[in-house]
């Protein structure tokens, strides 16, 4: 997925000659001037949720933002509950949940849209948003990635499926947490957040 400024009207397309059709586009969002907190980086991305329709991340302002590289057949996969657990428990208080999968890690989602869909729900009852497959790292890295890693002290590559980023109300990313990290055990850190 290629970055690019003063996109019109959609999506950044994939560059020339990509195959990745089921890959999730994350891009600038279009007209975002008007509004003070346009400034803010992170209200500049869309997404592409898994049942394909544009999510704004403008859509998200005020809120605090828990967002996971997330995969179907990894050691952390059991740490879907969790992430649906603090959903449901502070959501109402301003909590988003948001779950991009990833295959770029053992080959450990490799499923379509579709899939990973039905393994969410059935497997462990997601409810918060989940988006299209990307890649977090490499030359196909999805801008959005690209630019969480630029925003915390540790700049480096995403080590793992379930790597979190936690980020205010807002817009600012305030902690990044590697994949070992239960959801629980940063529930005091999202508290903070929200108040």
């Amino acid at each position: 997925v290629v970055a690019v400024f003063g996109t019109t009207r959609g999506a950044i397309g994939e560059s020339a000659g990509s195959s990745r059709e089921s890959e999730a586009v994350v891009s600038e969002a279009d007209d975002v001037k008007a509004d003070p907190s346009a400034d803010v980086p992170i209200y500049k991305f869309k997404a592409n949720a898994l049942d394909g329709h544009e999510i704004s991340f403008a859509d998200y302002k005020g809120k605090v933002l828990l967002i996971v590289n997330t995969a179907s057949h990894c050691g952390y996969t059991p740490q879907y509950a969790g992430l649906e657990a603090l959903s449901k428990k502070y959501q109402a208080q301003g909590l988003a949940v948001l779950g991009f999968p990833c295959d770029q890690f053992g080959h450990q989602e490799p499923g379509d849209a579709a899939a990973i869909s039905s393994f969410c729900t059935k497997n462990y009852g997601v409810d918060f948003q989940m988006f299209d497959k990307i890649e977090v790292n490499g030359k196909e890295a999805n801008p959005l990635y690209t630019y969480l890693k630029k925003s915390t002290k540790d700049h480096g590559d995403i080590r793992w499926n379930f790597t979190k980023f936690l980020v205010d109300k807002q817009g600012k990313v305030l902690k990044r947490y590697g994949s070992m990290a239960s959801p629980e055990s940063i529930a005091a850190d999202i508290e903070a957040a929200l108040q």
